[in-house]
């Protein structure tokens, strides 16, 4: 593509940057969208983004389908292409939006997966045996205790904890957001555990909550990888991501309140059908409640 077509794909990513503070992980899988885009363009000799029109993008999405993407990674690259396109007519390169009505194949609903509460207390009970350790378990506690995104996990700084009020704020959570969550008391109890070994291993001028051997802020791949080793550790079967404590922490509050408006407020959705899925997670436990309780679906004694 021409100079000015790759310039204006980079001045869009500034601007998610700069004026709507998208976290690096969001930047990073729109340029990766987008390059895909420039990919299909150059392949097909267009040069400008006024020569793209909706034909276009239905062969670049299928084409892409064709390459084996799932449908939900369709769908979200062919979002980053309709908001780019909006841009471009915002800053006059385009009259219409050619991805404008077109869409991604459906996908089909799939439930998170969550741990239950053994396998919880098997990740949370386990003694650690080095400092590390004490760390990691305050990490798993925290994700646990507060329903922690891990890029949320990763950006704490210790600024951000109240302890004596059992509280930790998130500052410029998914999309932007902040939210002031509570602290569960074991939590609050690993954390400490974790300060007070964490002076030994922190560099001077380092504020974030959770550091690595080298002093500074972990990553969320190092964190990720960290409960990995503790799933290996723990024998726990299959795969273990950092999310899926934020799904058990979803799962086990909806379960217990059947509020579904705080468990969005504590997720932080800003739709309450994202929040929605842990209610579909949920019916097996209210079946089973109906049937020992109703009088109609008890079964008879013989």
């Amino acid at each position: 593509m021409e100079p000015a077509a790759v310039e204006a794909r980079q001045q869009f990513l500034d601007a998610l940057n700069v004026e709507r503070r998208f976290s690096l992980n969001t930047l990073q899988a729109y340029a990766r969208d987008l390059s895909q885009l420039v990919n299909y363009c150059d392949e097909n000799e267009l040069v400008s983004w006024s020569q793209l029109d909706p034909h276009h993008v239905r062969r670049f999405v299928a084409q892409r389908h064709r390459k084996g993407l799932s449908a939900r990674s369709l769908q979200r690259e062919l979002s980053a292409c309709r908001n780019f396109f909006s841009y471009l007519i915002k800053t006059n390169v385009l009259l219409n939006n050619p991805a404008s009505g077109i869409r991604a194949p459906k996908s089909a609903k799939t439930l998170p997966k969550v741990l239950d509460v053994d396998q919880i207390n098997s990740l949370l009970e386990a003694v650690p045996n080095d400092d590390l350790e004490i760390r990691d378990v305050a990490m798993w506690e925290l994700l646990y205790s507060s329903g922690l995104r891990v890029s949320e996990l990763a950006n704490i700084d210790l600024m951000d904890l109240d302890l004596s009020s059992r509280t930790v704020h998130v500052v410029n959570g998914k999309g932007g957001k902040s939210r002031l969550l509570p602290l569960g008391r074991k939590a609050v109890n690993a954390i400490r555990k974790w300060l007070a070994v964490r002076m030994d291993k922190v560099k001077t001028g380092e504020m974030a909550l959770f550091v690595g051997k080298t002093g500074l802020r972990l990553t969320t791949r190092s964190i990720q990888s960290r409960l990995e080793r503790w799933r290996i550790r723990q024998g726990l079967q299959g795969r273990l991501h950092p999310h899926m404590l934020r799904h058990s922490f979803a799962s086990h509050m909806l379960e217990s309140s059947q509020d579904l408006r705080a468990v969005q407020e504590l997720l932080g959705h800003s739709n309450i059908s994202t929040t929605q899925v842990y209610t579909h997670l949920d019916f097996q436990h209210l079946a089973s409640v109906y049937d020992k309780a109703h009088p109609r679906a008890k079964p008879k004694k013989k």
